[in-house]
């Protein structure tokens, strides 16, 4: 470039974002040139005017931020990294996760899942190593909504459990691949009974999503020392957390009182709250930090003296 408009591109490459909020005065004040040159240089770069020079800056400094914060969550953890660093990684990584598998998740198969686990009379959950915690978990929050539920971490029990599944009946396979040999035959098993068959997985196309009636997809990436698997329990915690709300909408009445009940059934089981001494009523609370008067009063009654002042 002639030296004028090398000028302005060394003040646009010195430090694009601020560039891309400066007026046409501003960069040429910082370029030490005039804006007549910013001109020339924006139809140098093939731009119709400044304008839409600054549109382009800020839209390639995003894209670039957003490439180096993908970047970052995807970089490995090093063994002497700090906690902070430690953090940062895992924290925005999982946060991405959640972010994607919102942004694919198919709600009209959601709603779907909800309904036919709401009117089920059985529902059973299988899955394997990382994707066996998911189904305990939402086995559990079933259950406590008065759902018969049952997960199963063992291929053969859940063999045996799918083959008694019947029209009107749930299987959830889970399967952050969808090639787990085990959660397939479990899912196609019960699908040949009638049961209506869920997979959730963050590969659509995979045998598992092949063989199952509805799909719940979810998103994952690996990280150091977290393989994809256990990156995508995120992931699959959010999709079931969201069928199983939609459960409860479907079932208030019924899962209200069903909460209440086993809310009260463990309650003796808690200890009852502590308060803070200084929130303890003023004649519980201990002695030095009571009232003056009160301090006194105390003594004189335990030495059996008069209340009033000699």
């Amino acid at each position: 470039m002639p030296e004028a408009l090398r000028k302005v591109a060394d003040a646009i490459l010195g430090g694009p974002a601020d560039a891309a909020r400066m007026t046409i005065v501003d960069l040429a004040e910082r370029s030490g040139t005039s804006t007549a040159t910013i001109t020339r240089f924006c139809r140098a770069l093939g731009f119709t005017g400044y304008a839409e020079l600054r549109v382009a800056i800020a839209t390639e400094t995003g894209r670039v931020a957003q490439q180096t914060w993908e970047t970052d969550i995807g970089q490995e953890i090093l063994p002497d990294d700090s906690l902070d660093r430690v953090l940062g990684v895992v924290s925005a990584n999982d946060i991405r996760l959640i972010q994607q598998t919102r942004d694919q998740l198919d709600l009209a198969v959601v709603d779907k899942v909800a309904q036919a686990v709401a009117r089920a009379g059985r529902v059973l959950l299988f899955g394997v190593s990382s994707s066996a915690a998911v189904a305990s978990e939402m086995e559990y929050r079933l259950q406590r909504m008065g759902v018969p539920t049952w997960s199963r971490s063992d291929a053969h029990t859940a063999l045996t459990d799918a083959a008694l599944l019947g029209q009107g009946d749930v299987a959830i396979g889970i399967s952050h691949s969808g090639r787990t040999r085990e959660v397939i035959e479990v899912l196609a098993e019960a699908g040949s009974h009638g049961a209506i068959s869920v997979a959730v997985t963050s590969q659509p196309r995979s045998p598992l999503a092949e063989v199952a009636e509805l799909v719940l997809t979810t998103a994952s990436r690996a990280t150091s020392f977290r393989s994809e698997g256990f990156a995508a329990i995120h992931s699959q915690l959010l999709v079931l957390d969201v069928v199983y709300v939609s459960v409860a909408q479907r079932t208030y009445e019924r899962t209200k009182q069903a909460l209440d009940v086993t809310v009260r059934a463990v309650a003796g089981h808690r200890l009852p709250e502590q308060r803070h001494p200084d929130q303890r009523h003023p004649d519980q609370r201990h002695p030095d930090q009571r009232h003056p008067d009160q301090r006194r009063e105390q003594r004189l009654s335990e030495r059996g003296r008069p209340e009033e002042e000699s």
